[in-house]
């Protein structure tokens, strides 16, 4: 998986970065809670990519990535599969969701089980367009081939992971409405409200720490992959609202998602306030990475315990980045923005 790949180096990597999820129910293949009935058709989206993929009827059994399943599910749009990169227990934007009657085609990164996809009878797949890799979730270079004919049971469509979250979720929103979902439901206005309320916080909590640097890495047995925000969707909208997230100078030129820093260079850049990447297969805490590799003390900040978690690469929900900026909005405020002078 396109960000993922520099943390699978450590072993096959779970998030444990815990999100906020909503229960929905109902059977799979329909619409239910804010969802109303799809309309017959015909139907048409345009995908991330810039494609417009068209159907002559309403898609009513969706095959779906996890974060864009969940998104889908926010809206009341209940597929009748799901592929997981990791186990659907821990990953941050299913584990708090009501599966029930779903069929999980996939628990690991690049491995999808075609034959029960195709007994799914889908006439829609769902996942994210990454632009850097030119692929839908699910279909990225790595990914096993056989895994890859899932793209042949459906037409795949997703919105793009491109300049910001908001507009992530928005294209969720339009999705979901487009296969009849009521994207003005009471509860979906309420985590569109707390959502917009979490970002005027957010901003106020920054604005108040006008010199407060800040780098979003991920710690790895071989490397420290800092990353870089003109692929990161979630800290281009940090930016965007004020926070001072560094850019690195020498991104990858065949994998531009990071800066790869050798564990004796991992001191390179000193931010006042570490976003830690919070995917991992365990729980890791600052103070074990110190263990591990010394030379991470050498970042200020992380000797300080500057350090929270960051939600990597895997927000689709207004509610689940309300939940995540409340989190960092509490880190900025107790931020000390000399540490990394």
């Amino acid at each position: 998986m396109r960000a993922w790949r520099p943390v699978l180096a450590l072993a096959t990597l779970s998030v444990v970065l815990a999100g906020c999820g909503s229960t929905t129910t109902g059977t799979p293949g329909t619409t239910t809670a804010a969802a109303s009935a799809a309309p017959s058709g015909p139907w048409s989206f345009t995908d991330g990519s810039g494609k417009v993929v068209k159907a002559d009827k309403t898609p009513t059994r969706i095959i779906a990535h996890a974060g864009e399943a969940a998104a889908l599910m926010s809206f009341g749009i209940k597929p009748v599969g799901i592929y997981a990169d990791e186990s659907v227990k821990t990953d941050a934007n299913l584990k708090d969701l009501d599966l029930t009657g779903i069929e999980i085609l996939g628990q690991e990164w690049g491995k999808i089980d075609v034959e029960k996809a195709a007994a799914l009878r889908p006439d829609l797949i769902v996942g994210d367009w990454w632009p850097a890799e030119k692929a839908h979730s699910g279909f990225e270079e790595g990914v096993d081939e056989k895994s890859k004919k899932l793209a042949e049971l459906a037409p795949v469509v997703g919105v793009s992971q491109g300049k910001s979250i908001v507009d992530l979720a928005k294209g969720y929103e339009d999705l979901a409405k487009s296969l009849g979902a009521d994207v003005d439901a009471p509860e979906i206005a309420a985590n569109k409200k707390r959502f917009e309320a979490a970002v005027a916080t957010f901003k106020e909590a920054v604005a108040g720490k006008p010199g407060l640097t800040v780098g979003a890495m991920s710690p790895a047995d071989d490397k420290l992959y800092f990353a870089n925000p003109e692929y990161a969707p979630e800290l281009l909208d940090f930016q965007r609202w004020g926070m001072k997230v560094i850019n690195p100078e020498k991104p990858d030129p065949g994998f531009p998602y990071w800066e790869n820093l050798s564990w004796e260079n991992a001191d390179k850049y000193q931010p006042d306030l570490i976003l830690f990447d919070g995917r991992s297969y365990k729980p890791t805490s600052n103070e074990e990475w110190g263990k591990k590799q010394p030379t991470w003390f050498k970042i200020k900040a992380a000797k300080a315990g500057a350090v929270v978690a960051w939600p990597a690469y895997w927000l689709h929900t207004y509610g689940d980045f309300a939940t995540e900026l409340e989190k960092l909005t509490a880190a900025v405020k107790s931020a000390d923005p000399n540490i990394g002078d």
